[in-house]
This record gives C-alpha cells, sequence and structure tokens, in this order.
C-alpha cells in the first residue's frame, strides 16, 4: 500500500490566443465566436475557439 503522494504537477503558462489571419473567412467566424465568448464570460468556449484557430492554422498552413 502506498502511503505518499505524488509529485504536484507542473504547469505551464497558458498560450496566447492565436492570431486571426484578416483575409480568411473561417478565421474571422472563429474569431466572431470567440469574442462573443469573451464577452458572455464563457472562457472554457474561449479556449475551445482557440485550439480550433490552431488547428484550422495548421491545416491551412
Amino acid at each position: 500500500m502506498k502511503t505518499d503522494m505524488d509529485a504536484p504537477p507542473v504547469l505551464g503558462l497558458p498560450l496566447e490566443a492565436p492570431a486571426v489571419n484578416p483575409n480568411c473567412g473561417v478565421c474571422a467566424a472563429l474569431a466572431r465566436q470567440r469574442a462573443d465568448a469573451r464577452a458572455a464570460g464563457d472562457f472554457s468556449k474561449v479556449a475551445d475557439v482557440n485550439v480550433e484557430l490552431r488547428s484550422h492554422q495548421a491545416a491551412i498552413s
């Protein structure tokens, strides 16, 4: 039986919000969703949209 605790996880700083390509309609739509979520205080949605933006940008690169 284990009687000691595991070491605490080491967390890094949060990633910065990805930049939006102004010439991309998908980026613009996601930026609007992110702004709406931030205005509503839904920071979980903000994080989700940031992930989607990064995935989109990686797919078109």
